[in-house]
């Protein structure tokens, strides 16, 4: 299978999606973040000086969203109509899932707004709690679905 962002030369270019159809788009991307229990804690109970990590980290994840084409060379910037950044906390795990849905009407997938936005979420998330653990560990970032374009739907299927 030949990569699109390649020419016939095998050099970097900008794929042309000019004679594309416009479709509906979105994507789904998942981060989880591993904490301590100091750190849990302090994200449960709204102990940081730094403010309300969970807000910040939502609105960090929606700004990244669209900012994707600044951030990764050779993507489209996308007219990016909804995300929306999602936490769900497992005190017991000391884990936090970061979810990410972003929708689009156009012609080319939001996959990597979607895993752009993730990133940036957990890392802001990281930023806040590091005074209390420097060890939080960002993992298993991964699509989890798109839907929409040209190659259909896909849903992410664990390895092994």
């Amino acid at each position: 299978m030949a990569l699109s962002h390649l020419n016939q030369k095998g050099e970097a270019h900008m794929v042309d999606v000019s004679g594309k159809t416009e479709t509906t788009r979105t994507a789904q991307a998942k981060a989880t973040i591993l904490l301590s229990p100091n750190a849990f804690d302090a994200l449960e109970l709204g102990q940081n000086k730094k403010g309300d990590v969970l807000a910040t980290s939502r609105i960090a994840g929606i700004m990244a969203a669209k900012k994707t084409a600044d951030l990764i060379p050779l993507c489209h910037p996308l007219p990016i109509s909804k995300v929306v950044i999602d936490f769900s906390l497992d005190k017991q795990g000391g884990k936090v899932e970061i979810t990410s849905e972003v929708k689009t009407l156009g012609q080319t997938g939001v996959e990597m707004e979607a895993l752009t936005a993730v990133s940036i979420s957990a890392l802001t998330l990281y930023d806040m709690l590091k005074a209390v653990d420097k060890s939080i560990q960002i993992v298993d970032m991964h699509l989890v679905s798109k839907t929409g374009g040209k190659s259909g739907d896909y849903t992410h299927r664990p390895k092994g």
